[in-house]
């Protein structure tokens, strides 16, 4: 349970990171590095969101499903 809260908190964390990107943009105009760096976090958070699925998905913490489970 504490993976998916977790894999729910980088998601937030990658949303956040994107936000703050796209006001550092609009403010700034293209004269500060504030928006490369807010974009340069999210990239970082979205490749530490893939290994942690991977890993999760290897150790068997999560499982995937289809859109229609089978039926019993």
């Amino acid at each position: 349970m504490w993976v998916k809260i977790l894999i729910v908190l980088v998601l937030l964390m990658i949303l956040a990171s994107l936000a703050s990107g796209m006001i550092y943009m609009l403010r700034d105009r293209g004269n500060s590095e504030r928006a490369v760096k807010a974009l340069t976090v999210r990239i970082g958070l979205s490749v530490t969101l893939f290994v942690l699925l991977m890993i999760a998905f290897a150790t068997g913490m999560i499982q995937p499903h289809g859109l229609f489970p089978p039926q019993p």
